[in-house]
């Protein structure tokens, strides 16, 4: 998903109501300093090496607790031993190119109804979604229930490093374009109501903040088996249209990921490559991919 854009969307909405998602609280001086010294390792970190010099893969998680979003000892190695930051997505490369590709086309009616339905649900002010894709305003509103749990787009590790990495002037290279995620985030037409009514269906139901905790929790202890089961507990790949979407958006991109990671790694970076965690599982996993282009391919242990 392009997170950026669901950043900035999902901050125009503030609770106003008991029943409203929480707005996201920034921490205090006092709290970021105690957090920034205190931050364990999360997440899955490798160090690939290939041509005589090595990089870091680090699977990340596009949201977080506001204590999460401040590297642990292994990361801020990784961040010392490299020079450039790679990202699926550079935020910077966000609005010039949506601008570019128009107005999105609506869904249907009655989806656009059970969508307006959530949204109003969800709090956000009545119109924001209406220019996105449909799979944007249904990741925007997936965001917004993880909120009740504390979760916020905000306080992703991927956004942190960005932030750093800008604060720093260290370069930062996007592994797609935003036409490439759009083109793998939405559904075929003949996927589209599947997917469409099966995200819908969770969110009515309550069912999206369960696996979104459990989601978030495995990613925390660095659990990758549980991360690989993704698509048996999530709840959102029950019908072949949700397995045939799930894949192009998670292992089918692999294949270009690790494409562009060899490329930009041969020109002699260093680099710090920062990806969703869900990209390390599966049969196309990013260490697997690259370990068949050569690399060296190992875990780096979280510090004790």
């Amino acid at each position: 998903m392009i997170r950026p854009l669901l950043l900035c969307i999902a901050l125009l909405a503030g609770g106003v109501h008991a029943a409203c998602p929480p707005t996201p609280q920034l921490p205090t001086t006092e709290q970021a300093t105690r957090w920034a010294a205190q931050a364990p390792d999360r997440g899955l970190l490798w160090r690939i090496s290939r041509d005589g010099h090595s990089s870091y893969l680090y699977g990340s998680l596009h949201l977080g607790k506001p204590d999460w979003a401040y590297p642990g000892p292994a990361l801020r190695a990784a961040w010392a031993a490299t020079e450039v930051l790679a990202v699926e997505l550079d935020p910077a490369d966000v609005g010039p190119a949506l601008a570019a590709l128009g107005p999105a086309e609506p869904p249907q009616p009655a989806l656009a109804r059970r969508i307006g339905d959530q949204a109003r649900a969800a709090c956000l002010p009545e119109g924001v979604l209406g220019a996105l894709p449909t799979m944007l305003q249904l990741s925007t509103l997936m965001l917004m229930e993880a909120r009740r749990d504390g979760f916020d787009v905000a306080f992703g590790q991927d956004l942190m490093l960005l932030a750093r990495a800008k604060a720093e002037g260290r370069p930062v290279q996007s592994l797609e374009t935003v036409q490439e995620q759009m083109a793998a985030l939405e559904p075929s037409q003949g996927e589209l109501p599947s997917v469409v009514d099966g995200t819908l269906r969770q969110l009515q139901r309550g069912q999206v903040r369960a696996p979104m905790r459990k989601l978030a929790d495995a990613w925390a202890r660095g659990d990758l088996k549980t991360l690989a089961d993704y698509p048996r507990w999530c709840a959102c790949a029950d019908t072949a249209a949700e397995r045939a979407w799930l894949k192009r958006v998670n292992d089918d991109r692999n294949v270009q990921l690790a494409a562009r990671i060899v490329a930009l790694h041969g020109a002699g970076q260093r680099l710090l490559v920062a990806v969703g965690a869900l990209h390390m599982s599966g049969p196309q996993a990013l260490p697997r991919l690259l370990a068949a282009e050569g690399f060296s391919v190992e875990a780096v242990r979280p510090s004790k």
